[in-house]
């Protein structure tokens, strides 16, 4: 059995990972098979993260980061979790490949998911004109038309980002004002190549075998036009991700996992979350890694106190025996 396992691999999961490893714990942490690294392994110049002063890749600041994890002795695996069991003294953890892993402490580091439109033909046409990823996907649309839609600094960077390739974007924002910070709206107003459209929004999207165009209605009087695009960007915020814990850990209205105070403790002994997944306001790489420091310190201090127990249960006193 395991002293903590870590869910999750963004900028919390790797963080809680360096530090559980630099205390003897002994992690593993568990990164999707598909996803390993989280968002920031689909943004582009991270300017903003505290040690890079000509900015950093994403995709480069979180391969950094699992390697300073596995360097300290964190186990990395890039598997899928399928269901966990929290509520015991044991926690049960099982993936879609590696087998069940059991534990006397979990972290919950699953971030957050892009946000879809809800329209009929999002799914159809997705790889085939619509992108949630700029970083990803930009470079398959050179001198194409193209727009962005959302209203926050991730839509700004993405609009900003593809104007080396597209001949045009526009940015679709229902409003008539941006949620991003002064600094992307500046950016994005002084790029020739941007255009905004405001108080809209896409209520369809057209286009047989590729995203051929999107259908516009209008926020403030409700008419609508149709837009020729040769692609679609779609950045419009994100959900946390937390329908592996439904019915076992609680949530606040945002529904983000709900913790106690500025702590990671959930409502579960033994059960600490942290970064996006608990964040619905600031979702920055920095304090995501913040609170991934916090889960490892408060999962430290938790399976210290076990000791104190051993006498009771000999199976987590093997457990936790590392730690002091």
């Amino acid at each position: 059995m395991r002293n903590v396992i870590i869910i999750g691999s963004g900028p919390a999961g790797y963080t809680a990972a360096i530090y559980a490893a630099r205390a003897n714990l002994n992690p593993v942490l568990l990164a999707s098979s598909v996803e390993a690294g989280g968002e920031l392994m689909n943004t582009t110049e991270v300017e903003n993260y505290p040690g890079f002063p000509e900015g950093i890749q994403g995709p480069e600041l979180m391969t950094k980061m699992q390697e300073q994890a596995e360097r300290f002795g964190t186990e990395v695996i890039l598997d899928d979790v399928t269901e966990v069991s929290l509520g015991g003294e044991v926690k049960t953890v099982k993936t879609g490949y590696s087998g069940d892993f059991e534990a006397a402490s979990v972290i919950v580091a699953t971030g957050s998911a892009y946000r879809k439109l809800g329209l009929a033909d999002e799914e159809r046409l997705s790889g085939r004109g619509i992108s949630w990823c700029a970083t990803c996907d930009g470079f398959f649309f050179k001198q194409k038309t193209i727009a962005v839609v959302g209203g926050g600094d991730s839509a700004m960077e993405e609009a900003t980002f593809l104007t080396r390739f597209a001949s045009k974007v526009y940015v679709i924002h229902r409003k008539d004002t941006l949620r991003a910070s002064k600094i992307m709206q500046d950016r994005a107003f002084a790029n020739d190549k941007i255009e905004f459209i405001w108080n809209s929004e896409v209520v369809g999207i057209s286009g047989e075998n590729a995203v051929d165009g999107v259908t516009l209605k209008s926020t403030v009087d409700g008419t609508e036009s149709h837009l020729e695009l040769g692609g679609l960007f779609i950045a419009i915020g994100n959900d946390p991700r937390t329908h592996l814990f439904h019915g076992q850990l609680e949530l606040t209205l945002d529904g983000t996992i709900a913790v106690d105070g500025r702590s990671s403790r959930t409502n579960l002994p033994g059960v600490f979350a942290a970064g996006d997944v608990i964040d619905p306001t600031y979702r920055q790489a920095v304090t995501a890694a913040a609170s991934g420091t916090v889960a490892a310190l408060d999962a430290e201090h938790y399976l210290a106190s076990l000791e104190q127990e051993a006498n009771h249960n000999p199976e987590i006193a093997s457990a936790v025996a590392a730690t002091v």
